[in-house]
């Protein structure tokens, strides 16, 4: 009876031994991408510079911590004058609001390696919960994590005056993400 209690306690104990917490994020393998609709255009564009701070253990995920920071001057639409507006008042206002940031603040596992993320996208001076669906994909040299989410740019007021028409510039902005990580 003996041996098999510490049976039983080494196959409780070894998932968590082969468990990885995944926390140092690969930037230049990394990537944050948009895409809305103007005057019924698809505009595509990402972000060359963001922050991520993670620590993901796929074995624990309600101790996973995510925080994502955008700086919103590295937008990159390939138009030049695009980008420079996306600073004005109307849009970002990045003299007042230089970056955007995502906080998790729970994350649920849902089966094979799909997860849900629950946290607040603070943009433009507002805050909004959002509920972020991602894939984890473990990999030998880096893990992979995918998501993907609709930002409606209207609840952070981006796109003001003359520009809040939603015909003229589409309120859903199609957000997709790759972060590249290693664990230790």
């Amino acid at each position: 009876m003996r041996m098999t209690g510490w049976i039983l306690l080494a196959a409780l104990a070894a998932p968590a031994a082969n468990a990885v917490e995944y926390q140092t994020v690969l930037p230049k393998q990394s990537t944050i991408h948009f895409e809305f609709r103007q005057t019924g255009w698809p505009i595509k564009g990402g972000f060359k510079r963001f922050t991520t701070q993670m620590a993901f253990d796929p074995a624990r995920p309600e101790a996973v911590h995510v925080q994502i920071d955008i700086d919103l001057a590295s937008i990159d639409t390939g138009l030049s004058r695009a980008d420079e507006e996306s600073g004005d008042k109307l849009w970002f206002n990045r003299n007042t609001h230089p970056k955007a940031t995502f906080v998790s603040s729970q994350v649920r596992a849902l089966g094979n390696n799909r997860y849900e993320m629950r946290g607040t996208l603070t943009l433009k001076g507002k805050s909004r919960d959002m509920v972020v669906p991602l894939t984890f994909t473990p990999g030998n040299n880096a893990a992979i994590f995918d998501g993907a989410f609709v930002l409606r740019r209207l609840d952070f007021g981006i796109g003001e005056g003359r520009w809040s028409d939603i015909t003229i510039v589409a309120n859903e902005v199609q957000v997709r993400f790759r972060i590249a990580a290693t664990g230790g």
